[in-house]
């Protein structure tokens, strides 16, 4: 997890243009009989799934940028829910990757990073522990072997069946007294999916032990059967059992932050800094959150001191350098972002860099400048919608309409869950006279952005038009 993720400043809109669940009767037996199954509809502010019912009155897409899922993009990149849950396979093609792999986060093992490689190994053609040929029953009832052995199937093997089997004779053995095997029977549960069975084993262990990371493995547990309030009661409640311990008070902020709850998160945030000033998700999370509520210089500050503290890498700088920009310190912006170039670990880092490179050269009126930036931007990164949306108002600028209209409908593809796309082509198509494809896409920006006032007065004028005819 590398800390202050990229600042994405959004797309020059105004720069341009300112002049109900029909079930059969198996659905519904389908429901009642499986224990994973959510409610269809979820009470505003109870869901992860329509973190646009939060009470908490999060940032509009208008001024911080959002994910696929919907959620406004944190200070933090968390791979687990960053990647949105896509639910279709085209969307999971899409997902953005994590720093570690090229492939998209999947809720199986994919995500899981193996903890030893060529070390484990006592010969160059075999592995370690042929895990085939292994009596679990005979190694169950040496609970010291029975825990490395188990450390050793789980994490380095990824063979979570073996695990579970191992984990069960070994609790057997222990008369399920030993809480220790419980949280790893509670794991390879979580792994494998059974997140009921996960819980019992989690709040069983919790009543023979109470630790820190069992609250934490079973808050995970609420999470992915969205019931993030049953997450934080129990955040709480371990708070009242572990005053000041900074992994739960920061689990309570992300919940409120995935939650659009931006005000409550950052109080938490500050909570955590008042146990470890040194806690850098919670530094950078805070420094991003004074980044779009308007005040650079409070952001710079943060970021600042995370320079100090010794991180050193493409996204600090990256976040400086807009930071001092925005701030209007001309003369640190341009050098930050050549160092953020220099520091790029991949192409997706040095994309970022040059998309906000083409944000400060619309700040300063170089708009050939910008044009070279969103295009390198498409170089490093191809599926980058922002910047052909961007790309699409430069050209419309110069009065390249097809151009525009292949652009804008490349970024509503790639990012269908963006409003500028859909509101800068119904814009487009107004103009030319295709009023038919200008209402759609109005209708599509409405749906990802339903507060915003241009289209609303856009499908307005649309309405009125088509009345007269």
């Amino acid at each position: 997890i590398q800390a202050a993720w990229s600042l994405k400043t959004r797309a020059l809109t105004e720069m341009v243009y300112v002049d109900e669940i029909d079930m059969d009767q198996e659905g519904i037996a389908e429901m009642v009989l499986d224990e994973n199954a959510i409610a269809q509809v979820a009470r505003p502010g109870t869901s992860l799934k329509l973190p646009g019912t939060s009470q908490g009155g999060g940032p509009s897409p208008a001024v911080r940028p959002v994910t696929q899922s919907g959620r406004p993009i944190t200070g933090f990149v968390r791979p687990s829910t960053q990647s949105g849950r896509p639910s279709t396979m085209e969307q999971a093609i899409k997902t953005p990757r994590t720093a570690l792999t090229a492939r998209p986060i999947t809720s199986a093992s994919g995500g899981y990073v193996r903890l030893g490689t060529a070390s484990m190994l006592t010969n160059p053609d075999g592995p370690f522990i042929n895990l085939s040929r292994l009596n679990l029953a005979k190694y169950a009832q040496k609970p010291k072997l029975a825990k490395a052995l188990f450390e050793y199937i789980f994490h380095h093997e990824n063979d979570v069946k073996n695990a579970l089997d191992l984990a069960a004779l070994a609790t057997e053995h222990a008369q399920f007294k030993d809480w220790w095997w419980k949280v790893q029977i509670g794991k390879c549960y979580y792994r494998l999916g059974l997140y009921r069975e996960a819980e019992k084993q989690f709040k069983s262990a919790l009543k023979q032990q109470d630790m820190v990371d069992t609250i934490l493995y079973l808050a995970k547990v609420y999470l992915r059967l969205d019931q993030p309030v049953t997450a934080l009661n129990l955040f709480k409640q371990g708070l009242d059992r572990f005053p000041g311990e900074v992994s739960l008070i920061c689990g309570i902020a992300r919940i409120y932050e995935e939650m659009n709850n931006i005000s409550s998160a950052a109080e938490y945030y500050k909570d955590v800094l008042k146990q470890d000033n040194t806690h850098v998700e919670a530094i950078a999370c805070i420094g991003s959150n004074h980044f779009y509520s308007d005040q650079p210089e409070i952001a710079l500050r943060f970021y600042r001191r995370l320079l100090q503290m010794g991180v050193y890498n493409c996204q600090l700088f990256n976040n400086l350098g807009l930071c001092c920009f925005y701030a209007q310190q001309y003369d640190m912006t341009l050098s930050s972002f050549e160092r953020a170039l220099f520091l790029a670990e991949n192409e997706e880092e040095t994309a970022d860099v040059w998309y906000n490179l083409g944000h400060v050269a619309v700040g300063i009126g170089d708009l050939n400048l910008a044009y070279q930036c969103f295009k390198l931007t498409l170089v490093n990164n191809n599926d980058y919608a922002e910047a052909y949306n961007n790309l699409a108002v430069l050209e419309m600028r110069k009065g390249h309409v097809e151009q525009a209209r292949a652009l804008l409908q490349t970024a509503s593809s790639l990012a269908p869950h963006m409003y500028e796309p859909q509101f800068n082509f119904a814009i487009l198509s107004e103009k030319v006279g295709d009023l038919q494809r200008s209402y759609t896409a109005a209708q599509k920006s409405e749906e990802a952005f339903p507060g915003h006032v241009d289209t609303q007065q856009l499908i307005k004028q649309l309405k009125e038009h088509f009345a007269m005819l």
